[in-house]
């Protein structure tokens, strides 16, 4: 298969991305190893990676990106001891700058005869955190490795700014995709038509601000998710005096004035916020709504908060069919994330999509 762009959009060509609860056959990581990111506690991090490991191969493969063959057997090694079953575990030596999937890897588009990739640009939440070159070409390699199509919009993205139902509608934050730092050549309009045109979506609903911490400049798998068709979880300070309950009050009122693809009216279930945490005078972007929906097992962030279990009898009332993992993200979320945020789906499907000769053009190869 081709790993050229394409001359048609997705859209045009059947193309949809599906929710995050439809079924899927793998969750794909980056394994961490960027000091930077978890400042003198990097070594506590890979745990995380292990029980996301543990907790989803019971429903679906999980495949990990590592930069070598040397990491690779630590990985493999340290996933052996904590009992998770190799053989529901794929390794690549791909290289990274961090470990955030969601946000560096490719979105996954299906239609009846199978999958292909959507390559966004990507360039560390509007430049903030460089290199990021080896993360930007990780859709590129794994479009490589899975023989599957490739498409370039040539827009700036990360899949954390967006969320959508897998019929039409899609959920994301102005603060983060108006962002000059990300395409200040778009506008809204112009930002829409390329949503529409590379996940199938037909409606795009706007938010406003995220939550106070959060480096990504707003992203919406911070704040608001949907879980099931027409219905949303979206997160709530209770407290007037916090800075984050104006903008999320507002997030609030906005979801529920708003309708879906399909003209239905949203059902708004409230998720609590945990209690404020700190590091070195910083907020951190904790959050509830920060967690991944697997085949079998849906991934909560937990701090060790009051509302740590309000947020998980929510979030199971839900999801009644998948087994909830509540697991302490305190040390993850100093690395500013959480288990959305290092997480990329993708669905199941018959494999790689066949796209005629017709499909692909001439246009220049991906940036280098």
């Amino acid at each position: 298969m081709s790993q050229a762009p394409h001359s048609k959009s997705p859209a045009a060509l059947g193309f949809r991305m599906p929710a995050e609860w439809e079924p899927h056959a793998a969750t794909w990581l980056s394994w961490p190893h960027k000091a930077s990111s978890w400042p003198g506690i990097l070594a506590r991090i890979p745990r995380y990676w292990v029980e996301m490991a543990r907790a989803l191969t019971p429903g679906e493969r999980v495949e990990i990106l590592v930069n070598d063959a040397a990491p690779a057997a630590q990985v493999r090694a340290a996933l052996a001891v904590a009992g998770v079953p190799l053989d529901r575990v794929g390794l690549h030596e791909v290289p990274t700058d961090d470990a955030w999937m969601r946000d560096h890897g490719p979105t996954f588009v299906t239609r009846a005869d199978g999958y292909a990739l959507i390559d966004w640009r990507y360039n560390a939440w509007g430049g903030k955190y460089p290199p990021w070159d080896q993360d930007d070409r990780v859709p590129v390699a794994l479009a490589v490795r899975l023989g599957a199509a490739r498409f370039e919009p040539g827009v700036v993205l990360e899949g954390g700014s967006i969320d959508v139902d897998g019929l039409g509608t899609l959920l994301t934050t102005e603060q983060c995709l108006l962002n000059p730092n990300r395409n200040p050549g778009m506008d809204r309009a112009g930002i829409e038509r390329a949503l529409g045109d590379f996940l199938g979506v037909r409606r795009v609903l706007w938010l406003g601000d995220g939550i106070v911490g959060d480096d990504t400049d707003g992203h919406v798998d911070d704040i608001t998710r949907f879980v099931a068709p027409a219905t949303v979880v979206t997160v709530v300070e209770e407290d007037p005096r916090d800075a984050n309950h104006a903008p999320l009050l507002d997030n609030l009122r906005r979801l529920q004035g708003m309708r879906d693809a399909a003209e239905r009216p949203l059902h708004v279930v409230p998720l609590p916020m945990p209690t404020p945490i700190e590091h070195e005078g910083q907020r951190l972007p904790a959050s509830y709504a920060n967690f991944y929906i697997g085949n079998a097992a849906v991934l909560v962030p937990v701090f060790g908060c009051p509302n740590d279990a309000r947020a998980v009898a929510t979030l199971a009332a839900l999801f009644p069919t998948r087994r909830i993992v509540a697991l302490d993200a305190t040390d993850l979320v100093r690395g500013l994330g959480a288990f959305h945020c290092v997480t990329q789906q993708q669905p199941a499907a018959a494999g790689p999509a066949a796209l005629t000769a017709t499909a692909a053009d001439a246009t220049p190869p991906r940036r280098a």
